[in-house]
Order: C-alpha cells, then sequence, then structure tokens
C-alpha cells in the first residue's frame, strides 16, 4: 500500500515541481547569498558574535511567543531562547506535545521559565482564546502586560484540500492568515513594551517560485483552489510564503507610520531546507530520499543547525526592520521582486484586515 501511494504521489506534478523547482530555488538563493559574502562590501548585516540582547539589559525576563514550538525548528528555537534567559511561550496544537517540549527544556536548563498554550492557527477563535489566555497569565503573574518577540514560526505542507470552521484552505490559514491575524491581535501588547520588541516571521526561500499573484478574497483563503481538478499543494505553500513576506514588509510600513509603534521591528526569517516533520503528509519513502538527495548536496541543516537565520533576526540592532536573514552568520539577501511590490502588499494587507474583520465579528456572534 505504501509503494503503490509513492508511484501515485510520483506521477503528481507537484510532487516534480518540489523536487526540481524548489531545489532549484534553493540552489539560487545559496549562489546569492554566495555572490553578496564574496562580491559585495557589506555581506552582513550587522556580526552576531558581537550582538548582546538589548532586552536583557532593561528587563530581567523578555516574553517571546513561538508558535509551532512543539517539534522541529520551533523546539530548537524555544531551547535556545530559554537558554539565553527569556521567558519562552510555546505555542502549539498538541498538549501532548507541548508538555513534552516543556519538559525537555525544564530539565536540561535549570532556570529556564518556560508556558505552554494550546492553540490552532487555523481557527482564529483558538486564536482569540490564546490571547484572552496570554493577557489573564500576564496579569496573574505579576508580570508586565507587553511581549517583547513574537516568532511566526508554524507551518504546514498539506497534500490535501482542508476547509476549516471559517471556511478557508487550512493551510493558508496555518501558514497566513493565523499569523496575521495573531499579530494583528498581539499587537497592542508588542506596542506596549517598554524595550524594543520585534515580529519575526519565519518564511521560505519557495516564495521565490511566485511569478504573479492575484489578490481576492478567494484566493487569499484557500477556497480559489478547492475549485481545481487536482489540489496544488506546492503552489499553494509558496504562495502562503508570499503572502508572510508581504505582510512582513507591510507591517513594517505600518508600524513606521505610527509614532506609538516605532519601537516595533518586523523581519523575515529563511531557514532553509530543516529536517522537520514538515513533510509528513508524503509518503515517507519520497520524503527520506528527498532528504537523502539534500544532505549529499549539503544542504538539509538539522533544527539546531537551521536556526542560525531566526536566531539573527531576533538578535538583530532595534532599529533594523523590514529585511530578510538567510544564510545564518547575520546574512541577509533580498527576497524575489514581486515580494517588494508595495501595492501587492497594501492589497494584501485591506484583503487580509477584512477577513480578519469578518472571523472578529462572527465570534462576537457567537458569544
Amino acid at each position: 500500500m505504501g509503494l503503490m501511494e509513492a508511484l501515485i504521489f510520483l506521477c503528481k506534478g507537484q510532487f516534480w515541481r518540489m523536487a526540481v523547482i524548489w531545489t532549484l530555488s534553493l540552489f539560487l538563493s545559496h549562489f546569492h547569498l554566495f555572490s553578496q559574502t564574496h562580491f559585495s562590501r557589506k555581506s552582513k548585516l550587522y556580526d552576531p558574535s558581537s550582538s548582546t540582547s538589548s532586552f536583557n539589559a532593561a528587563i530581567r525576563k523578555p516574553i517571546c511567543i513561538i508558535t509551532g514550538a512543539t517539534s522541529g525548528l520551533g523546539a530548537a528555537v524555544s531551547y535556545a531562547l530559554a537558554k539565553e534567559g527569556y521567558y519562552v511561550v510555546l505555542a502549539g496544537r498538541s498538549l501532548h506535545s507541548l508538555s513534552k517540549i516543556v519538559s525537555e527544556i525544564e530539565e536540561q536548563i535549570d532556570d529556564a521559565c518556560v508556558k505552554a498554550f494550546q492553540v490552532d492557527l487555523s481557527s482564529y477563535k483558538s486564536i482569540l482564546s490564546f490571547k484572552h489566555s496570554l493577557q489573564q497569565w500576564l496579569l496573574d503573574s505579576d508580570l508586565h502586560c507587553s511581549v517583547q518577540l513574537l516568532i511566526n514560526n508554524a507551518g504546514i505542507l498539506g497534500t490535501s484540500y482542508r476547509i476549516t470552521t471559517e471556511q478557508c484552505d487550512q493551510m493558508m490559514s496555518t501558514n497566513y492568515i493565523g499569523p496575521f491575524c495573531l499579530t494583528k491581535l498581539l499587537l497592542p501588547l508588542l506596542e506596549q513594551s517598554p524595550i524594543p520588541s520585534r515580529v519575526v516571521n519565519v518564511t521560505s526561500f519557495t516564495h521565490r517560485n511566485v511569478s504573479s499573484m492575484e489578490v481576492t478574497r478567494e484566493t487569499i483563503s484557500g477556497r480559489h483552489f478547492s475549485k481545481l481538478s487536482s489540489y496544488p499543494f506546492a503552489h499553494l505553500y509558496e504562495y502562503s510564503k508570499l503572502c508572510l513576506l508581504l505582510f512582513t514588509y507591510e507591517l513594517h510600513r505600518q508600524v513606521g507610520l505610527v509614532e506609538k509603534s516605532h519601537s516595533v521591528s518586523v523581519i523575515a526569517a529563511d531557514p532553509g531546507v530543516v529536517k522537520t516533520n514538515i513533510m509528513r503528509e508524503i509518503p515517507s519513502c519520497l520524503s527520506l530520499l528527498a532528504f537523502y538527495v539534500l544532505k549529499l548536496l549539503g544542504l538539509l541543516q538539522s533544527p539546531e543547525e537551521g536556526i542560525g537565520s531566526v536566531l539573527d533576526a531576533v538578535h538583530a540592532p532595534p532599529e533594523t526592520s523590514g529585511v530578510y536573514f538567510f544564510g545564518g552568520n547575520g546574512s541577509t539577501l533580498r527576497s524575489s521582486r514581486l515580494s517588494y511590490d508595495s501595492k501587492l502588499a497594501k492589497d494584501l494587507w485591506d484583503a487580509s484586515s477584512q477577513i480578519f474583520l469578518e472571523h472578529q465579528l462572527a465570534s462576537q456572534d457567537t458569544t
């Protein structure tokens, strides 16, 4: 049964898009990084080895929220930041997995401060519940009612169309709409921080494969793709990561226009290829083969190796905002040309805000 499933999957154009086009776009990103490192006067935005956290100098335990924190990259980042002295708030779908990660961090780090909340980013109701629980916890814990760092890391690669209770595609909801709504809801807490705060959006080199984009409610919600004869999961994953990147740059522009948000920065981080369970819906023999080939090419990283660009985004100077980290060691790249289309980003912001408003009104009607 497993072999037959793999053979059927091999016949899908979306699989070959992942195998060929995604690999080429990864090589292109590394080529740009190589060219920049060897031929550019300024190949790094800052030197990570000489960076010090401005957070710890001004606040004893800065609050860091990490979504998708139960495994892979999210778990590795959670451990690293707990070790640095952050009060790490883990957000994930599985209570069992959350409890396991909390126990592991507390066992390995004596003075670790960790808190876990269950949240499903494909559900606005769950995100709203998380926000209320977080605020109540901050009050009950006698902590400053603010957040210093939000890392939107959660993401899935679904191979079939699944609709959420809000009538959106689950992959688009988890990868883009959910992070958008979560950030909008937590922005007041980020703005209330007594020290510079930051949003880090974990995106992907696959965004480079999107050559054009039409912003409509149907495409953003993912419902448009349900009308196609087969689910274009590779295209949709690329699309969701481009949306997250456009959102990063537009939020950077939006907070720059608001006087009270001058201390909120927004950064994109691309870890490259990391060996996580994101390909769990792909036949195991094919995902293992893909990881093997990528390892031979020197492109596959463990979660502990892949967190470099995310930590670069966390540790960059407070004035750093609206940039794209890739490759670790403080290196930044220019993302795709389409990702810098300010009109497209504004249209996406407006359409996403409308969806956010609709979700808000719907949640009020049910309470």
